[in-house]
């Protein structure tokens, strides 16, 4: 981090930290993207969890928020944040109920890829008098949810008959980027996300059915789809922070990291091994999304590029250490996670570390909101 550890010297370790002067210019750069391409920032808060953060999005410039299960929705909503998209499917009774209610508190929209669960959040939503926005989900290439693009029309044409469903637009998030095995590949990807949505839009508004929004997401195409004309809305959210599998991807350099777990030395037992005192239950086991590993070990030792974290248990982390380099007990270690989003989840809460090296304890909001 930019910032002192005689900051944060008086915490007990592991925790996790928050470089705010860092996370408010990732912030920036992302708004100024979108504004500079002229689509809307949406983005995604199940990556930090923290009104804190979103709000500081809205305040940049971002025009709502996307969330990705009902608990998150009622968490933002009740820190003030309107306007939220839920990315992720509405399915059994009691979540369309709550759903709904959540709906008449504020805006609300949702997805659908499947015309039987649009049924019944249609009817749902009859019976309570409203009337709710929805996204077809597009499967650009994930194949993990979604409508394959060549059936998008005949879907989107069932959809256009449930009278309490508006069809606003439609949606994709190119999660196979993480599976990516160079830099090129991650720009073939975003490319043909942006592509791939907008010929999809193209076709249904030639059909007749008018779609208001193109929205797409991934942290790592963003920047690349997010420039096909067509596309209106973006929805990043690792961003904030980014991580050592963005750092992996190419997308940035470590000093654009803005969260870091700060773990002590508690063991050296022997030259080249030493231990410390944050294992799984800090960093989680991700070393790459869809089983591809991106990454080596299981963080970045911040100032110490010959080491490694190489093993984890759940209370203690193993890092294989030079041998020539010192390190004496209690020393504390910076460490960008290999994904910072699972590890917000880990944790109750946070510290925001400030330029003028003052610390906020922020809790987790939205931390273990899962359902």
């Amino acid at each position: 981090m930019k910032t002192s550890h005689q900051a944060t010297a008086d915490f007990p370790t592991p925790f996790v930290a928050i470089d705010w002067p860092q996370c408010q210019a990732n912030i920036a750069d992302m708004q100024a993207f979108a504004d500079q391409q002229h689509v809307k920032l949406r983005p995604h808060i199940k990556a930090h969890k923290l009104p804190k953060i979103a709000l500081e999005q809205i305040k940049a410039g971002a025009l709502g928020i996307t969330a990705s299960k009902i608990d998150e929705v009622e968490v933002m909503q009740k820190a003030g944040l309107d306007d939220i998209l839920l990315a992720y499917p509405v399915v059994s009774t009691a979540k369309i109920q709550k759903f709904l209610a959540l709906a008449r508190k504020g805006r609300v929209s949702t997805i659908v890829d499947c015309y039987e669960a649009a049924q019944a959040l249609n009817a749902a939503a009859e019976a309570h008098g409203q009337t709710i926005d929805v996204f077809i989900k597009i499967d650009s290439g994930l194949h993990r949810l979604g409508v394959l693009p060549e059936h998008a029309l005949a879907f989107a044409q069932k959809i256009t008959t449930l009278p309490a469903l508006n069809l606003k637009g439609i949606l994709t998030h190119a999660g196979h980027v993480y599976g990516a095995s160079s830099p090129k590949k991650v720009m073939e990807i975003g490319y043909l996300e942006g592509t791939i949505m907008v010929e999809c839009a193209e076709e249904l508004q030639e059909a007749g059915i008018p779609i208001a929004e193109v929205s797409i997401g991934s942290t790592p195409t963003v920047k690349l789809g997010g420039k096909v004309l067509g596309v209106t809305e973006i929805r990043p959210g690792n961003y904030v922070f980014y991580d050592a599998i963005q750092v992996g991807l190419g997308v940035v350099s470590p000093d654009k990291c803005s969260l870091r777990v700060v773990a002590s030395v508690i063991g050296h037992p022997a030259p080249d091994r030493v231990i410390i005192d944050a294992g799984s239950k800090v960093f989680a086991l991700d070393k790459g999304a869809h089983g591809t590993n991106i990454v080596d070990g299981f963080g970045i030792i911040v100032n110490h590029p010959n080491a490694s974290l190489a093993r984890l248990s759940e209370e203690h982390g193993i890092i294989d250490w030079p041998a020539d380099e010192p390190i004496s007990l209690g020393d504390r270690l910076e460490i960008i996670p290999n994904h910072a989003c699972t590890v917000i989840n880990l944790t109750d809460e946070v510290l925001f570390v400030h330029e003028d090296d003052t610390v906020e304890v922020v809790p987790v909001a939205a931390r273990g909101k899962v359902k």
